[in-house]
């Protein structure tokens, strides 16, 4: 065997053996190919095209909280309560779901500290079954709302979902008016209730608790809205705006009130809760 082909076969076996499959990624909206652990490090942002990637609830809290943070446990509910099956059993695909994800289901809460404020922050994650609301979302977004009227802080939530999650029927729908009371007594407890929207945050979601923040901030480009682009323009059966439904459109139309960077969403949380927290309650 010659020596070139013993550094080719050397060669090939290094880069089977030693080479992640994930190491590049692209950023789905310039098209840049960009190292992994780079666009990881620059917060799912892209260098080159401002670009927010879509992140777990795991790397939001590390991101927004600060150190020492207590994630809070996931309130139980009935699964599958209507039976439901469609290629798959309902209940399958929520084994799977948790599977692949370290939350039991798209919403979870944790406590802790934002830049010293106290805080309660709920995230969805849109891995798992599309952040979708169902009975188990709900309970959560209770159960996080109870939390910091409790501790006498304020409630942020992270927005990110296809929607209400088909496979439990009028009982995800109840979740709409279940959520809605819940940021009531939040209102009635004076403390601040902060919606910051991900991409996408849309049906159902949009319709209740992602809409009703005293503060409504949104990620860059993130898409939000109730029914989409094309069934709204088949509907009027006119050509939609440049941008519509994405985060600049909507702030420019009075719908959010600021549109954060990445970066700066922790320094802007806590500025927030410094102006809308209740003093006595220190």
């Amino acid at each position: 065997m010659s020596w070139l082909s013993k550094v080719r076969n050397s060669l090939s076996s290094l880069n089977k053996r030693d080479t992640p499959d994930n190491l590049w990624i692209k950023c789905p909206s310039c098209g840049e190919m960009l190292f992994t652990q780079e666009f990881e490090a620059n917060l799912s942002v892209c260098p080159r095209c401002e670009h927010h990637g879509r992140i777990t609830a795991k790397v939001r809290f590390e991101q927004i909280l600060d150190a020492g943070f207590t994630v809070l446990p996931t309130p139980e509910v009935e699964e599958n309560p209507l039976n439901f099956r469609d290629t798959k059993k309902y209940s399958d695909r929520l084994k799977a779901a948790r599977a692949a994800n370290p939350y039991p289901d798209a919403l979870t809460n944790a406590f802790g500290t934002i830049e010293g404020h106290k805080a309660v922050l709920g995230v969805q994650d849109f891995k798992f079954m599309g952040g979708s609301m169902g009975m188990a979302v709900g309970e959560a977004f209770v159960a996080g709302v109870e939390k910091a009227i409790a501790q006498k802080c304020g409630y942020i939530i992270c927005t990110a979902a296809g929607g209400a999650r088909m496979q439990e029927g009028i009982l995800s729908l109840m979740q709409m008016p279940k959520t809605t009371v819940a940021t009531r007594r939040l209102a009635a407890a004076g403390l601040p209730y902060i919606v910051i929207l991900t991409d996408p945050t849309t049906g159902g979601v949009t319709a209740s608790y992602a809409m009703l923040g005293d503060v409504q901030i949104a990620e860059p480009g993130a898409l939000i809205g109730f029914a989409g682009q094309r069934v709204i323009q088949d509907t009027i059966r006119e050509k939609l705006p440049d941008g519509f439904q994405r985060a600049e459109y909507l702030h420019d139309h009075g719908m959010v009130d600021m549109v954060v960077h990445r970066k700066d969403l922790k320094g802007t949380l806590a500025q927030l809760l410094g102006y809308l927290e209740r003093k006595e309650a220190q």
